[in-house]
């Protein structure tokens, strides 16, 4: 139960880091939940692990390594394009 919860906050972590962002997460629902889990273990790694925690994770550093990760991403992204 508890690894189906720690993908429900990883998949809301990603998708209000898109709306934050302004930039859609490729894979829609799937990219989501690999952006805040990612943003997740980036977060805690940059930030530590402050702040409420819900399903094992600190929010407030999840959600700005998932900002991060949604920003380096659409970076990416759109060099590829235009390259």
């Amino acid at each position: 139960m508890s690894f189906i919860l720690y993908l429900i906050v990883g998949g809301i972590i990603g998708w209000l880091a898109g709306l934050i962002m302004g930039r859609d997460i490729p894979g829609g629902i799937i990219g989501n939940i690999i952006a805040g889990i990612v943003g997740a273990w980036l977060g805690g790694a940059i930030f530590g692990n402050w702040g409420p925690h819900i399903a094992g994770m600190a929010i407030i550093p999840a959600l700005i390594g998932a900002i991060i990760l949604v920003f380096v991403l659409s970076f990416i992204l759109r060099t590829a394009r235009k390259a």
